[in-house]
């Protein structure tokens, strides 16, 4: 059917059909359709939307991503007509009754996710498919050289190629921030991609962002670390492994991540980047992703396998999970504690450990250090001065401001603190409550908002002291959280009522 061209300032792959149109066509909404640009031959697929008003009969609303790549002008005229179903459909629903995937499969599905060629329903379909029924290693690695093999690569000339990467699920975890550039300032070279929060209240890219810009290509990736030894940037602007960040969108709604995806999602960012040697750290504990150690090993070697297989170096590095790394949740507590650690403090123990544990195993893989000698030179290269000084090389190529400290960056104005109820000491501290509670006060996006504990697991309070602090930037944000802690109860002090049963009294 032969339609006149209005072009709509929507940023979607999508086109608009007056519903009697639709139905001469014979599509609904939802279905797709193929736009024939008649002047220049080029033919789009996009998805449908129907409206009995917003434009007449004859008319077809050509959304402004599907015409970056369709490129009619205003009142031209165009084909349109039903398009063909994609063949991935197929395979996503074959995963769906918990049949593997073989490689041409898994390669179908993931091109069609890259050109956004799938629904967000069909991508979300297969999302589902994976998490219920688990990939095994063939089908993990063909995911993975999938997700590489559909975007950008980084070639370096000298090696090794450093690279890190925690798995998350502990709230805090913001040693990407010391690890890197004490790495970098023994002399290795740290392309380090991250990703924005899923589950968190703030992802590494989330954090970075507060000091310096995070989207770049990948070609400017490669250029910055050749020039100063590393970078921080947001994975998803680099078209490296770019599938991931697509995937990453419908997960998010869920809150989920499932495993085989997640160890692709790692692996195939590191291949990419031309990493000989990754660290992996995988925190394990009662509210971590990982609740066990037993867990935390079967997870590492199916990491090391995938590497292997992909002729990379990888360790794992099994840490504690059980408790949030340091004291602060949310961009702008979590960046501030970094960069008073690098400024010379000692403190939070848990960050300044983790951090030199993690670049000591690193330095270790590289041969700049001799096995059990790492973490000692890791904390030579921090205590010196040199780790602050990358920070700042990298802050300042990325755009940002070299000269900031951690007095610079403040919580957001509005607070509340948290105080003992009684007398004892903390018992437990519930990760994904404590995530939860940052995430309603606006965090990872308020990057103000968040947590500042006064006091971690095992320490002893006194009735009326404070055990955290809750910042937001907006009024109605900390009052949500704060009625959302009320039953959360993401701190228990021992002496605390931890539950409250029935009680039924029979007479006799």
């Amino acid at each position: 059917m032969k339609l006149t061209v209005k072009l709509v300032d929507i940023g979607t792959r999508e086109v608009l059909l007056n519903i009697e149109d639709a139905r001469n066509i014979g599509v609904l909404a939802g279905d797709r359709v193929q736009i024939l640009n008649e002047k220049t031959g080029v033919s789009v697929a996009a998805f449908l939307d129907t409206t009995t008003s917003i434009i007449p009969a004859g008319t077809v609303g050509i959304y402004r991503i599907t015409n970056e790549k369709l490129g009619v002008d205003e009142q031209s005229s165009v084909e349109v007509r039903i398009a063909d179903r994609p063949i991935s459909l197929d395979f996503i629903r074959k995963k769906m009754d918990g049949l593997r995937l073989t490689k041409d499969e898994t390669y179908a599905i993931i091109r069609d996710v890259v050109s956004e060629d799938l629904s967000p329903a069909e991508l979300t379909a297969y999302v589902i498919a994976c998490y219920i029924n688990e990939m095994d290693m063939d089908e993990v690695e063909h995911l993975t050289r999938a997700m590489v093999d559909t975007g950008e690569r980084l070639t370096f000339h000298t090696h090794p190629i450093v690279d890190k990467h925690s798995i998350g699920g502990v709230p805090g975890n913001k040693i990407t921030l010391l690890v890197v550039p004490i790495i970098a300032a023994s002399g290795l070279k740290i392309p380090k991609t991250s990703s924005r929060a899923i589950t968190g209240a703030g992802g590494t890219a989330d954090l970075m962002e507060v000091l310096a810009p995070v989207e770049f290509s990948a070609t400017e990736v490669q250029k910055m670390t050749l020039k100063v030894g590393a970078a921080i940037v947001w994975g998803g602007s680099t078209n490296i492994a770019p599938a991931d960040d697509h995937i990453i969108v419908q997960e998010y709604p869920f809150r989920i991540d499932a495993r085989g995806q997640m160890i692709a999602s790692v692996m195939a960012k590191k291949f990419a980047v031309g990493a000989d040697i990754v660290v992996i750290d995988i925190p394990v504990g009662e509210h971590a992703k990982v609740p066990n150690i037993q867990e935390g090993r079967k997870l590492a070697r199916e990491f090391i396998e995938i590497g292997e297989r992909l002729n990379m170096h990888v360790e794992c590095a099994l840490t504690y999970g059980d408790s949030p790394v340091g004291r602060s949740i949310g961009p702008n507590l979590e960046v501030a504690e970094a960069l008073r650690i690098l400024e010379g403090g000692e403190t939070p123990g848990s960050l300044l450990q983790k951090s030199l544990a993690i670049a000591g195993i690193a330095l270790e893989m590289s041969g700049k250090a001799p096995r059990g000698t790492g973490t000692q030179l890791a904390k030579e290269i921090l205590r010196s001065g040199a780790a602050l000084k990358k920070f700042r090389e990298i802050i300042e190529i990325q755009g940002g401001d070299a000269s900031v400290t951690a007095d610079d960056i403040v919580p957001g104005k509005y607070e509340f603190v948290v105080n003992a109820p009684a007398s004892g000491y903390v018992i437990e501290l519930n990760n994904k409550a404590l995530i939860s509670l940052a995430r309603t006060a606006g965090a990872p996006h308020d990057r103000a908002a968040g947590i500042l504990l006064h006091a971690k697991k095992g320490s002893r309070v006194e009735k009326g002291e404070p055990i955290f602090t809750l910042y937001a930037e907006r009024a109605w944000r900390l009052q949500k959280a704060i009625e959302e802690g009320r039953t959360l109860m993401p701190v228990l002090v021992e002496g605390m009522l931890l539950d409250r049963v029935p009680h039924e009294t029979t007479w006799v």
